[in-house]
């Protein structure tokens, strides 16, 4: 029991810090903590609606990690050349230079997607800007998940 509970505290740091690293998954870390609460103290602290809400939540805070620096790109006017840029360059950032390739990725795959089409250069910055707006809104959203777990993880604790 207790050890399960060390371990779920341990995601729970690990899913903070993830929210801000990019690459790491955080709310799925912060996640995993409520259920191995719920494990160590005999599925009493939280109730199957309670955690499969959570669990829902999880899963739309991390794909929208994944989309929201896009459309991100989109909103600061990228074309759909920038679009397509700023995912292929965060798969590719995030595969050779992670974690941070994510960010620096997604950025310079704007910029280079909207040079292809004929942008001109601050146009092109406009919407990597674009990019690391959206990668800083994900950003905020995943540390309120995991903010949210945190505190129902600790309240469970007493």
């Amino acid at each position: 029991m207790i050890v399960l509970i060390i371990i779920g505290f341990i995601f729970i740091i690990v899913g903070l810090i993830g929210c801000i690293v990019p690459g790491v998954p955080g709310p799925p870390f912060s996640f995993l903590a409520l259920v191995l609460m719920s494990v160590a103290k005999g599925w009493e602290p939280f109730s199957l609606n309670f955690l499969i809400i959570m669990a829902l939540i999880t899963i739309v805070v991390t794909a929208l990690d994944y989309v929201v620096p896009a459309a991100g790109a989109k909103k600061f006017g990228a074309s759909r050349y920038g679009f397509w840029g700023a995912v292929i360059g965060m798969l590719v950032g995030i595969i050779f230079f992670p974690p941070l390739g994510m960010i620096i990725g997604a950025f310079l795959g704007a910029i280079i997607g909207e040079m292809v089409v004929g942008k001109t250069s601050p146009e092109a910055l406009k919407a990597g800007w674009g990019v690391f707006v959206g990668i800083m809104f994900g950003m905020i959203i995943k540390l309120i998940a995991s903010g949210v777990m945190t505190f129902y993880f600790i309240k469970a604790l007493f």
